[in-house]
C-alpha cells in the first residue's frame, strides 16, 4: 500500500491517538486533515495539557482525558504513543475486541519509499542517529530524522521519495511491536534499562532484536562487537553483517587501534579514517558512537563527509554538554544519563575526579555496576530524588568504599548546585549525570537538563 491509498482508507475511520505530546500532536492534525475522526486520549487533565487541548478541539478532535483515558475506546484503530507499553491491559482488551493497535513508526515503515537507517541501543542512540544524519547531509543527501528523536515522520510521508534517506532512533517500546526492519540497522549496545516498564530483561532484549529480525538479504546490520548481548544478535543477521569495536581489530567494520586511530575494514580493505583527538566531542562512548555511525554510512557517503562531521559536530544537547565555567569551576549537563551505564560513560569521559550530582526516579536497575566508577572517578557525590537512599546504601555496602567520595544529600538539584557553588574549588568539574530517570521531579530528562542549565547560568 502506498501513502495515497493509506490516507484514502483512513478517511471516515475512527482513530484513538493515545498520548497528546510532541510525537502525536502533528499526527492528530494530519489525520484530521485527511478526513479521519480522531479521539485524542491522555492521562493528564485539560489544565495540565494546556493550549494544545484547545488547538486540537478547534481542528475537530474529540478529547478523552483523565485516569480512564484508555477505557472503552470504541474505535477502528488505536495509535499508541512511543513510550506506552505494548502490553497494557487496556490495549490487550482492545486487540481482543478486534481493534487494530499500531503506532506511528509501524505505519511509517510500511509506507516509506526511502532508504531507512535505524538505530537502537541502551545508550548512544541519539548521538549515533544524529551522526548518521549529519554524515548523509554533509554528502548532499536529503535526510529526514525522526522516531524517538525529533518530530513524527508519518505527517511527512507524502514528501519523502525513494531517493531520500530517513534516519530514525527506535526505543524498545517502539520496536516491541515492529514487524518490519530498516535497510540499515544499528545496535549500539544492550544493558539493563526500562525494567520498570518491561516485564523482565528478556522482553527488553527481544524488543531490541526486532530491529534486525525482519531484514532481508540486501540489508546491513551493524552490531557492537564488545557487548555480549549484541554479539549474540549476529546469529540472526540475514544480510550484510558488520560490527564496530573499541577493543580489537575487525575484518568487517570500524575499529580503534592502540594509537587512537579509527579504521574501517570493508571487503578486504582497511582504511584509516581519523584519529580520536580530531573528534570534537569527548569520551570513549562518543568514539564508539562514531565507529557505529561510520560503519552504518560506509559506501553511502565519502570519507571527506565523515571527517567533516567528526571535526565539526559539537554533540547533542544534554549529553556531557558544557554549560559554563564559574570561578574556575566547569559545569556539565549530562541529564540524558538516566541509567547507571550512561553515568559510567559520562564519568569515564573526564580525565580527573568530578563532583557528581545523581539520583532521581527509580527504574529498578541495579546500581552496583556503577560503584567502582563512583569510588575511582568522583570527588564528592551529591544525591537527591527518590533513589538517593538506594544509591547511598549501595555505595556504603561496596567493599572498596572507604569513605571517599564524601556523600552529601540534598532535597533537589537546585540545592545541590547551591552547595557546590559555595564549596567547589578552582579546577573542579561538576556534572549532572543522574543514573536515573527524571519522573520524580521533572516530566523528562530535557526539562531536568534545561533547569540545571538555567540554575548554573544564573550563578
Amino acid at each position: 500500500m502506498d501513502c495515497k491509498q493509506f490516507f484514502e482508507k483512513l478517511s471516515g475511520k475512527k482513530i484513538a491517538m493515545c498520548g497528546i505530546g510532541v510525537s502525536n500532536t502533528p499526527l492528530i492534525l494530519n489525520f484530521l486533515e485527511k478526513g479521519a475522526r480522531v479521539i485524542a486520549c491522555d492521562r493528564r487533565s485539560r489544565e495540565q495539557i494546556g493550549e494544545i487541548a484547545e488547538e486540537l478541539e478547534s481542528a475537530g478532535a474529540e478529547l478523552k482525558l483523565g485516569e480512564n483515558y484508555l477505557e472503552d475506546l470504541e474505535v477502528d484503530i488505536i495509535f499508541r504513543t512511543p513510550g506506552m507499553s505494548f502490553n497494557l491491559p487496556e490495549l490487550e482488551r482492545a486487540r481482543k475486541r478486534g481493534i487494530a493497535v499500531t503506532s506511528e513508526m509501524e505505519v511509517f515503515f510500511d509506507l516509506c519509499p526511502a532508504t531507512i537507517f535505524a538505530v537502537t541501543g541502551s545508550d548512544g542512540k541519539t548521538t549515533t542517529t544524529t551522526l548518521i544524519s549529519k554524515m548523509l547531509e554533509a554528502d548532499g543527501k536529503r535526510v529526514f530524522v525522526g522516531g524517538n528523536i525529533g518530530v513524527p515522520l508519518l505527517p511527512e510521508i507524502e514528501n519523502i521519495t525513494e531517493k531520500d534517506f530517513v534516519v530514525v532512533e527506535l526505543s524498545s517500546f517502539q520496536l516491541i511491536s515492529m514487524r518490519k526492519s530498516p535497510d540499515v540497522a544499528v545496535v549500539t549496545n544492550v544493558a539493563p534499562n526500562h525494567l520498570d516498564i518491561h516485564k523482565d530483561m528478556d522482553e527488553y532484549i527481544e524488543a531490541k532484536k526486532n530491529i534486525l529480525l525482519h531484514q532481508n538479504a540486501f540489508s546491513r546490520t551493524v552490531l557492537n562487537r564488545d557487548n555480549e548481548i549484541t554479539e549474540g544478535f549476529r546469529q540472526f543477521v540475514r544480510g550484510q553483517s558488520l560490527g564496530f569495536s573499541m577493543e580489537r581489530k575487525l575484518n568487517n567494520g570500524a575499529w580503534l587501534d592502540e594509537k587512537g586511530n579509527l579504521h574501517m575494514a570493508y571487503r578486504g580493505i582497511d582504511v584509516p579514517v581519523i584519529n580520536r583527538k580530531d573528534i570534537a566531542v569527548i569520551g570513549d562512548h562518543n568514539v564508539a558512537n562514531y565507529l557505529a555511525a561510520i560503519t552504518a554510512v560506509w559506501g553511502y557517503v565519502s570519507l571527506d563527509s565523515i571527517k567533516k562531521v567528526a571535526r565539526e559536530f559539537m554533540g547533542v544537547e544534554h549529553r556531557i554538554e558544557f554549560v559554563r565555567e564559574v570561578n574556575g569551576v566547569k559545569y556539565y549537563n549530562d541529564s540524558i544519563a538516566s541509567s547507571p551505564t550512561r553515568t559510567i560513560a559520562g564519568l569515564k569521559a573526564f580525565d580527573q575526579k568530578v563532583i557528581l550530582i545523581a539520583g532521581g526516579y527509580d527504574k529498578h536497575i541495579p546500581f552496583e555496576p556503577m560503584m567502582p566508577y563512583i569510588v575511582s572517578k568522583v570527588k564528592t557525590l551529591y544525591l537527591c530524588g527518590d533513589t538517593a537512599e538506594k544509591i547511598e546504601n549501595t555505595l556504603k555496602n561496596y567493599p572498596d568504599y572507604k569513605g571517599s567520595p564524601q556523600i552529601i544529600r540534598t532535597k533537589d538539584i537546585p540545592q545541590a548546585v547551591e552547595k557546590i557553588y559555595k564549596t567547589a574549588e578552582k579546577g573542579d568539574i561538576v556534572t549532572l549525570s543522574p543514573a536515573c530517570a527524571s519522573f520524580d521531579a521533572y516530566p523528562n530528562f530535557v526539562k531536568r537538563g534545561n533547569h540545571f542549565k538555567e540554575i548554573v547560568n544564573n550563578l
